[in-house]
Parts: structure tokens; C-alpha cells; sequence
């Protein structure tokens, strides 16, 4: 691992610097969305906003690398993201703060499909899943690490706003210094709905679903805390433990994954998730009711997506994966874009615990659908089945594309020592 390590250290490090800077302006946008006195929904609105954006710079961040190229397109973007960044706490109204937040979610989508093409390009067969594993662990721990650095400012100042585009703007040099080769993008159309909803329900509904948890956790997490009178270094650590659970719990899902049905560490996955939120709801404001809430609730929502995607792979041929790919991230995101905005309503019309009651629910919705695609379709042999693969609900399509063919690449190597 220290050998695959080496060859991808740059990469890896400006990834982690561009997640810390990421991560903070997340939770900033709860805590400084409080001190402004915005509204749960005018927040949820302001989060809906970067994952449209997200969505739009996955469709045509690779039309642009194609027409100018990885390097301009890449500095471009970062540019417009530690400018978007910046301007944050100089326009302080809900209206401005969701274009800027479409413009951030569209400059990190396009981001991230530079960084995972050079990413994939340095890899070879043999180890490109111990890179896409670096990878996503180093967007998780620059994620968790962000919350860190949230208690060394205030928010009610610009301040925090700064060093969040300083981190930015530094993350680029050590990336652009050591991409020396220009990958080609080819990113595959993604499959229509309809058509991937055919190939696997579990999968595009499932998807859908998590795609609206994953969103509400992570952009409406600071905003439940600043409601409900968490201080900013709690609500700091609040956002931290929905990541670190990931951390924890990619590992032994991912071994289970390999070795039973699918469907049914789906169901006990969502069930585990929508038992967290119960708690949650009911903690009555107590500390680590929360927290432990919080861990095991967004502990188990990264692995569920790779562990959907897996799934999705095995009911499908192998032509079938690269658009298929393409049509989950998009399914994934047209999910994250409802999430929040259903979420803010709830929490406007109830009151901030509605979090937890909408993360339940659909957590149940993810669980009793798994349930029931049991008792459609017979169980796929455990051996016929793909490698699972941590990829982490922010990835690209390139990314996507690459583990999918990873795990396809690494199975028919299995197949084939099996039978010698």
C-alpha cells in the first residue's frame, strides 16, 4: 500500500487540502446561516443549490476538458471556487448564497472528475482499487479534519470564509505540479432512468433515497445543530462523527457485502440507520445520544452507496456499467437536490428534530423496499457476484466508471485462478 501510496502522494495531498476546504464551507453555511437568522427552509434552498450544481459540472466538466483541457478547465474552476468561497460572507442574503453555492457544487464537480481522471490514469490494474481506497479516505479524513479547523475561528466573522478558499487555492499546486500525463475523459452517457430501473430496482430507488440522505446529512447536519442551541465547536463535532462513522463502518460492510446477499445487508444497513434516527429524535437534546446518533446514522449511509452500486453491477453486463454508472451519479444527485428542501420544510413546519424524522423515514423507505425486491428476484451466488469497492457518495462518474471496472477486472481474475 505505501508503494501505490507514493506514486499518488500529491494527488492525494492537494485532494485532502480541497475536502478541508469543502468540508468547512459546509458547516459554515449552517452556523453563519443561524447567526443571519435564515429560515430551515431558506437554508435547505441554499444546500439544494450546490448539488445542482454538483449535477450540472458532473454533465459537462468533461465536454470542457475535452474542448481546452484538464489544466485550464482545472484552474479555471478553482479559481471560481475560492472566489465563491470568499464571497460568502460578503453577501449575506439566501438568494445570493444559493447562486454562489450552484457555482461552488458545479466548480467541485468538475474538480473532482479532473482529479479522479489523472487519479485513474496513474493507476494500473492491479492498483487501482488500493488508490480509489487512498482516495476516499482521504476525502473523509479532510472532511472530519475540516470540522477541526471550524473551532479555531468564528463564524460570525470572514475569517474562517478565507482560510476555506486559502485551502482551496493551495490544494491546486501540488495537484497541477505532479500531473504530468492528460488523461482523456470519456465519460459514458448515463442510462436513462427508466432503463436502469429495469436493470435493477433496488438500485436506482435506492439510490434516489440515499442520495436525499447523504445531502440532508451533510448540508443540513450544522443547521440542526445551530437550532437547536448546540454551541459552534459541538456542532463541529456533530458534522465530524456523521463522517468518522463511515471511516469505522466501510470495512466490515464491505467484507459482509462480499460474502452474503446484498439485498439483505441493504435491509440491515437501512434498518441499523433508521434505528439511529430513532434515537436521535427522541434524545431530547442530549449530547452523545446525538453524537452516537449521528455516527452510526452517516456511518452506514457512504457504505450503503457502495454497497448499491455493487449491487446494481451484478445485475447488469459488463457493457451495461459505464452508463449505468453515469445514470446512478445522476440518480444520486436528483435525490440530493429534493432532500434538503423537504427536510427544510419539515423542520420549518415541526421543528428542528424533523432531521432525524425525515432521515428515518427514509432510511425505513430503503429498508422495507429492499424487503420487498427479496421477494422478487432470486438470489444472486455469491460467487457470480463483483468486489465491493468504498466510493464515496461524491464521486464523479470517472470514478465510478473505474471501480465498476475494477471490480469486473478482479472477479474474472478470481474466476479464472478458481479454475486453475
Amino acid at each position: 500500500m505505501i508503494n501505490v501510496i507514493s506514486g499518488v502522494w500529491a494527488l492525494l495531498l492537494g485532494i485532502v487540502l480541497i475536502m478541508l476546504g469543502n468540508g468547512m464551507h459546509f458547516t459554515l453555511i449552517g452556523l453563519r446561516g443561524g447567526i443571519e437568522g435564515f429560515s430551515s427552509t431558506e437554508l435547505a434552498v441554499v444546500t439544494s443549490g450546490y448539488f445542482l450544481g454538483f449535477l450540472s459540472g458532473a454533465r459537462l466538466t468533461p465536454l470542457l476538458i475535452q474542448r481546452v483541457g484538464h489544466v485550464r478547465v482545472f484552474a479555471a474552476l478553482g479559481s471560481f471556487m475560492s472566489a465563491g468561497l470568499i464571497a460568502l460572507p460578503l453577501l449575506t442574503e439566501p438568494w445570493a448564497w444559493t447562486i454562489l453555492r450552484v457555482l461552488i457544487g458545479f466548480c467541485m464537480s468538475g474538480i473532482y472528475v479532473a482529479a479522479e481522471s489523472w487519479l485513474n490514469a496513474a493507476a494500473t490494474n492491479e492498483t487501482r482499487g488500493k488508490v480509489l481506497s487512498a482516495y476516499m479516505i482521504a476525502q473523509t479524513l479532510g472532511i472530519i479534519g475540516a470540522q477541526g479547523l471550524l473551532t479555531l475561528g468564528d463564524a460570525g466573522t470572514s475569517a474562517l470564509f478565507i482560510g476555506a478558499s486559502i485551502l482551496v487555492s493551495i490544494s491546486f499546486a501540488p495537484i497541477l505540479l505532479s500531473a504530468v500525463t492528460v488523461p482523456a475523459v470519456k465519460v459514458a452517457r448515463p442510462m436513462p432512468m427508466r432503463d436502469l430501473f429495469k436493470g435493477s430496482p433496488l438500485g436506482a430507488v435506492g439510490i434516489f433515497l440515499l442520495g436525499s440522505v447523504y445531502a440532508t446529512q451533510s448540508g443540513m447536519g450544522a443547521v440542526f445543530g445551530s437550532q437547536i442551541g448546540m454551541t459552534a465547536t459541538q456542532i463541529a463535532l456533530f458534522v465530524a462523527m456523521l463522517f468518522a462513522g463511515a471511516l469505522v463502518l466501510q470495512y466490515p460492510i464491505g467484507w459482509l457485502s462480499d460474502r452474503m446477499d446484498r439485498r439483505k445487508l441493504v435491509f440491515g444497513s437501512a434498518v441499523l440507520g433508521a434505528a439511529s434516527c430513532t434515537v436521535g429524535w427522541v434524545a431530547g437534546g442530549g449530547l452523545w445520544p446525538l453524537m452516537a446518533a449521528a455516527f452510526f446514522a452517516g456511518g452506514v449511509t457512504t457504505p450503503l452507496y457502495a454497497l448499491l452500486l455493487a449491487y446494481t453491477n451484478d445485475a447488469l453486463s459488463a457493457d451495461d456499467m459505464p452508463a449505468a454508472s453515469g445514470g446512478l451519479v445522476f440518480t444520486f444527485g436528483v435525490g440530493a437536490i429534493a432532500g434538503p428542501l423537504v427536510t427544510g420544510w419539515a423542520m420549518q413546519q415541526l421543528d428542528p428534530y424533523a432531521f432525524w424524522l425525515v432521515l428515518g423515514v427514509t432510511f425505513g423507505a430503503i429498508a422495507l423496499y429492499a424487503l420487498y425486491r427479496m421477494t422478487q428476484r432470486a438470489t444472486i451466488p455469491v460467487d457470480e457476484t463483483e468486489r465491493y469497492l468504498n466510493v464515496l457518495p461524491t464521486s464523479s462518474p470517472v470514478a465510478v466508471e473505474a471501480a465498476g471496472e475494477w471490480a469486473v477486472e478482479n472477479a474474472e481474475t478470481e474466476q479464472k485462478a478458481d479454475l486453475t
